[in-house]
């Protein structure tokens, strides 16, 4: 193999592998806002926030390689779908990293109104399925796994539950409760929590698109813009 294609190949490797990275550090993300919402921990929340610049500067980075090795080496077939695929992960994992900021700021705003405790369970539990499916969908696509791609969707089907779950406790609760701000930032919350196992999903439609050639006739189905 020339040398030319031995550094295209290399350029293709070094951008999944970054992707890689990136979405461990959401994942990660994932769990310490968490953490940082349960405690209403404001220090844990504003690193959180601190640290989505860095993952919007990755994200940014690996998208414009991935325009740099389209134009410059005009990849065919599985190449193609591998870089096209690496430029629409960038958007799902970066809009991921949002949401947890999203949650960092509900941190905040609920400071002096302890989330109740039966709601902290749910909010733990939704946690935990984001990160499990945020796992999966990055390992499909580091083993190039249509199978597990593909399954994303019926799996994320817990997470919907737990979000309904979660809904019908705030009501409960906030029944006989008159703080209106915070039922309705944790409403936010719980759907900042159901909008990253769509991500996850998105994932791994992309993943499925890379290895076969083809989407699933329901892609981008779930995709959208979440509040800022």
């Amino acid at each position: 193999m020339p040398d030319t294609r031995l550094t295209y190949h290399q350029q293709l490797d070094d951008v999944q592998r970054d992707l890689l990275r990136v979405a461990a550090r959401v994942t990660e993300a994932i769990a310490r806002g968490t953490e940082a919402l349960l405690a209403l921990d404001l220090a844990e929340a504003q690193a959180i926030i601190d640290g989505d610049h860095e993952i919007n500067e990755l994200t940014l980075d690996i998208e414009e390689r991935c325009f740099t090795i389209l134009a410059r080496q005009q990849p065919m077939a599985s190449d193609m779908r591998a870089v096209v695929t690496a430029i629409r992960l960038t958007s799902e994992i970066e809009r991921s990293g949002d949401l947890m900021v999203n949650v960092a700021k509900a941190a905040r705003r609920l400071y002096g109104s302890p989330v109740p405790a039966e709601l902290q369970a749910l909010l733990q539990a939704m946690a935990n399925e984001g990160v499990r499916l945020y796992r999966l969908a990055m390992d499909a696509y580091a083993d190039g796994d249509a199978n597990v791609a593909s399954a994303l969707d019926d799996m994320d089907d817990r997470l919907d539950q737990l979000h309904r779950d979660y809904i019908q406790a705030i009501l409960e609760h906030y029944a006989d409760v008159r703080d209106v701000q915070a039922a309705v930032q944790l409403a936010l919350v719980g759907r900042y929590y159901e909008r990253i196992g769509d991500h996850a999903v998105n994932i791994g439609e992309r993943v499925q698109y890379m290895v076969t050639g083809s989407l699933p006739d329901h892609a981008g189905a779930s995709s959208g813009t979440e509040p800022g």
